[in-house]
């Protein structure tokens, strides 16, 4: 929609659209679907374009890729896990980048759909709801906040779309490098201590727990049980729930897992390592 040659901008529009349906009410369909589709013309035009929120989603996932996996930042919650494994999986972890670039990328135009569509549905229930003649008794401020709401908290939600998706990034990688790296056991790790952090209530109570990685190597051979925490699959993952931020340590040699998870073949097996190093070192 222009005027005077200019091309107006969403604020604009919805302005000139609460001030009409204010004086003309709803006397017709035809008028509630223009202004909609000029609404739905304005808000897609003033978004922030998709090459600019695609290349800052690729930046924020690039760089965070970077730091954990080319300079071996990750290695961090896997003690253990050599530089050779780490690049051995890099094929694997790659593609989870782009697996997770592409599904953030969706969600975020999911988000902006769903962002127009409110606002029409807005604009539409309140539009409809004026008297053929209109009134004198709508509060135009008021209709143009509410019509505006989600279009003016589509900035945020999409910062918190890539930061969601960020820490989901975190733990697949971390996943893969654990599967492939043979971890034993995963040590949960929440956040609840930090302040202001809205944690879960059970993402808390699993904190510092140890959940087995079923069909692991030691598990085959009879060397460790799962404790009574039980198995890793048998809970959601770190990151899996919306803006979960906790984390595993992954535990992968069998003297670092709790005592009740290593069974008395394992015991034997970890005493006699234990005597052959002995011996070597006198």
């Amino acid at each position: 929609m222009k005027r005077d040659g200019k091309t107006l901008n969403f604020y604009e529009v919805v302005t000139l659209a609460v001030r009409d349906i204010s004086e003309h009410g709803y006397d017709s369909q035809q008028r509630v679907d223009f202004w909609m589709a000029e609404i739905a013309e304005a808000a897609a035009r003033d978004m922030t374009s998709p090459q600019v929120i695609q290349a800052t989603l690729n930046s924020a996932m690039q760089g965070l890729y970077t730091r954990l996996i080319e300079r071996g930042g990750i290695l961090k919650q896997h003690p253990g896990v050599s530089r050779f494994t780490l690049e051995k999986v890099k094929p694997a972890l790659r593609s989870e980048l782009d697996r997770r670039i592409m599904a953030s990328a969706q969600l975020i135009k999911l988000n902006r759909e769903a962002s127009i569509q409110k606002t029409l549905q807005r604009f539409s229930g309140w539009a409809t709801s004026i008297p053929a003649g209109g009134s004198d008794a709508v509060d135009k401020n008021e209709t143009k906040d509410n019509i505006k709401k989600s279009l003016k908290q589509l900035p945020f939600e999409e910062r918190r779309v890539i930061i969601d998706q960020s820490h989901k990034l975190i733990s697949s990688l971390s996943d893969i490098l654990a599967r492939d790296g043979g971890a034993l056991a995963g040590e949960w790790h929440s956040h609840w201590r930090q302040v202001n952090y809205d944690y879960r209530r059970d993402h808390k109570e699993r904190d510092m727990h140890v959940y087995a990685v079923r069909d692991n190597w030691a598990l085959k051979q009879g060397l460790m049980k799962a404790g009574s925490d039980g198995y890793s699959d048998d809970i959601t993952t770190p990151g899996e729930e919306i803006f979960c931020r906790c984390f595993y340590r992954f535990i992968y040699n069998l003297r670092d897992l709790p005592e009740n998870m290593i069974t008395a073949k394992g015991k034997t097996a970890l005493q006699e390592a234990k005597e052959k190093i002995d011996a070597i070192r006198r």
